[in-house]
């Protein structure tokens, strides 16, 4: 069979599991998708974060030990997605139970459509940077629209349309030509001898936070990437298509957005302040126009994945339909909502979905052998079942690795350290985590350590049902 059959048989795919036949996702897809997400106006603004507390050479550091972990990660996740042929909101049916996956699921729900909105945002304000630059008109309010809508039908499409008819044949290319030229620029023209290890003002990030908000990235995918790598022909060709093309992207777009604060007056570190500063180098803005239209897989990712997880709760639910609703909401929220900051929603979303990673990673290689009854997922009568429809034991494992995250690093929101600091600091006397510690490696163990815990003693149990653990 062609690949142009295929790929056509392919239909709007929901929460079953993706029949052999039906995967048709080699390495190089994977890669380019991976790598096309990973080629973002964000990842720049988030890497100007680092610097000036840093310096070159620190943030750089903290960038590729963050890649490294985070990106092992996604590769990871996407395996288990290809082993399994099941999206990622559904495989947590295994650890957590039926009902216990809804719990992540409407956070899953929730981040993605803070995701889509914001990626309509900064597409919208670049578009109108550029607009206004040539034509003298911005309109950013009918370019939230009409990015809304391409977005929509590349999510309704589905990915392999999407990977295969766009990104392989015309879009990693246009970006990877600008992504050079941008580097080209930079290289050429700042002194990076200057600022390799001198700092500047500040006392945000240190070294291990700045390694945090490199890991939020990959980790912020993690939720999503079954969605994609269940399409897999093979779980080698998910692992390292999804993680080396994602590594390859963040590292160098976390780069550029050091690059540009310490070569350039002006502090990128937000998308409007961003936007300028590309503006303001020479042939900048076609490099900008070519990466806001490629900004668009980033939307289109987020409306498909919401649609999905929405599945996971309402699996009759019509997911083109719900495409449909999840774009309007995302195209609504970019209209009125100013989604300038964001940074400390990494951290928080970090510090939910490491641990929960770490719960399924322990559960599925550890307790389950690299294994699980994929038909039992989608039965209420099946080894998934738990108590109640909660494995309650792995829920208490995942709320243990989520607040150690937050005992290292609650983040700068205000009111939510200064609750967290309160929870874990007075109530329960932690002692002040050291500053060498890393949250997303300390919580992903924790939470692994107390999956593996409490599934072994629950399942020893002769009241293991009560427990929550089948």
């Amino acid at each position: 069979m062609g690949v142009l059959e295929r790929i056509e048989r392919v239909p709007p795919w929901g929460i079953e599991p993706v029949p052999e036949d039906r995967r048709v996702f080699g390495g190089l897809d994977l890669g380019v998708l991976w790598g096309n997400l990973g080629i973002s106006l964000l990842l720049p603004v988030v890497g100007a974060l680092l610097v000036p507390a840093l310096s070159f050479r620190e943030a750089l550091v903290a960038i590729v030990v963050g890649a490294l972990i985070g990106n092992l990660m996604l590769a990871t996740a996407a395996r288990i997605g290809a082993d399994t042929g099941v999206p990622t909101m559904t495989l947590y049916r295994a650890p957590l139970g039926i009902r216990g996956s809804y719990v992540p699921t409407i956070f899953n729900i929730l981040q993605n459509i803070g995701w889509g909105s914001f990626e309509l945002f900064i597409i919208a304000a670049a578009a109108a940077a550029v607009s206004e630059r040539m034509i003298g008109v911005g309109a950013r309010p009918v370019w939230v629209i009409l990015f809304g809508v391409i977005s929509v039908v590349m999510a309704a499409g589905g990915p392999v349309a999407v990977v295969r008819q766009w990104i392989r044949r015309f879009a990693v290319w246009a970006v990877i030509a600008s992504s050079a030229y941008i580097t080209w620029y930079m290289l050429s023209n700042f002194e990076i001898s200057a600022f390799w290890s001198s700092t500047g003002e500040g006392g945000w990030p240190n070294f291990w936070q700045a390694v945090d908000l490199s890991v939020a990235l990959p980790i912020s995918w993690i939720p999503l990437v079954a969605d994609y790598s269940r399409f897999a022909r093979k779980s080698g060709a998910a692992f390292w298509g999804a993680g080396l093309g994602y590594f390859i992207a963040h590292v160098w777009f976390y780069s550029i957005g050091v690059l540009l604060v310490l070569g350039r007056d002006g502090d990128p570190a937000n998308p409007e302040a961003f936007i300028g500063t590309m503006l303001a180098i020479p042939v900048g803005f076609v490099a900008l126009l070519i990466l806001l239209v490629d900004e668009t897989d980033e939307a289109f990712a987020n409306m498909y994945s919401t649609a999905v997880s929405m599945q996971n709760i309402a699996p009759r639910a019509s997911q083109r339909l719900l495409v449909l609703m999840v774009g309007a909401i995302c195209t609504a929220l970019a209209l009125v909502v100013n989604l300038v900051q964001y940074e400390n929603f990494l951290l928080l979303l970090g510090a939910l979905f490491v641990p929960l990673f770490g719960v399924l990673t322990a559960d599925y290689y550890l307790l389950s052998g690299g294994r699980y009854d994929v038909g039992a997922l989608y039965r209420r009568d099946g080894a998934y079942w738990y108590a109640g429809g909660v494995n309650w034991a792995l829920v208490a494992a995942w709320a243990m690795g989520f607040l150690t995250y937050n005992w290292i690093n609650p983040g700068t929101v205000s009111w939510w350290s200064e609750w967290m600091r309160g929870l874990l600091g007075d109530w329960l006397r932690l002692p002040t985590a050291s500053s060498w510690l890393g949250a997303s490696l300390t919580s992903f163990a924790v939470a692994a350590a107390a999956t593996v815990v409490f599934g072994v003693v629950a399942k020893g149990s002769p009241h293991a049902r009560r427990f929550g653990v089948g």
